[in-house]
């Protein structure tokens, strides 16, 4: 399967979920990675993403799968749905609030449950030292994954939503996250990732 940073940090997230967690909402969901995961621990997820053709990929990859259970995709802008307040465990955000306004992050926090968690995995602007730490791992992980691909025949581009270059840096997403989210945490990753983590 093809190098993707975010898939990369899906453990980190996993080991973020709020203990007895039922019901998820997926934000961005692209073709599904993370929603099946968090569906396959139990949860009944919700996956939203505006592109009608990732969400017909998700839809069909989920369909091919056996077992049944899984996400329930929708063609959706988070901006503008109307969300049930009081109501997920557990709101997951992957490389996608960069594309919305970021105090859309208060939409997402009043559709928390009472003691659920909201994890964003965000992209900054701006090289930070641990970006220039990352890159010589970046090249090298990219590397490997394509040469292993182009020996097993498998080098086949994934199906990817729109991308937009984020432009907030590390410190003013900091700085809105305290103002709109008190108590929440911002962890610097690597690969120009950060990690949101807010309870209710």
């Amino acid at each position: 399967m093809p190098f993707d940073h975010n898939d990369h940090y899906h453990p980190l997230l996993l080991r973020n979920l709020p203990p007895g967690g039922r019901t998820a909402l997926d934000i961005g969901c692209g073709t599904g990675r993370f929603a099946r995961l968090l569906a396959a621990r139990g949860y009944e997820v919700d996956a939203l993403d505006p592109s009608a053709e990732v969400i017909a990929e998700a839809e069909g990859v989920a369909a091919a799968e056996a077992g049944g259970g899984g996400p329930r995709f929708r063609q959706a802008d988070v901006t503008a749905v109307d969300l049930p307040e009081g109501h997920y465990d557990v709101i997951t955000c992957l490389a996608s609030l960069h594309h919305m306004p970021f105090d859309t992050v208060t939409r997402l926090r009043d559709a928390l449950a009472p003691g659920g968690t909201l994890l964003v995995l965000g992209c900054h602007a701006g090289m930070t030292w641990w970006d220039f730490a990352a890159s010589p791992a970046n090249a090298v992980a990219r590397m490997t994954v394509y040469a292993s691909e182009r020996l097993r025949g498998e080098h086949t581009p994934p199906l990817k939503a729109p991308v937009h270059q984020p432009d907030m840096r590390l410190p003013d997403i900091r700085t809105e996250a305290a103002r709109l989210l008190p108590g929440s945490s911002v962890r610097q990753l690597l690969f120009w990732r950060y990690l949101l983590t807010y309870r209710r």
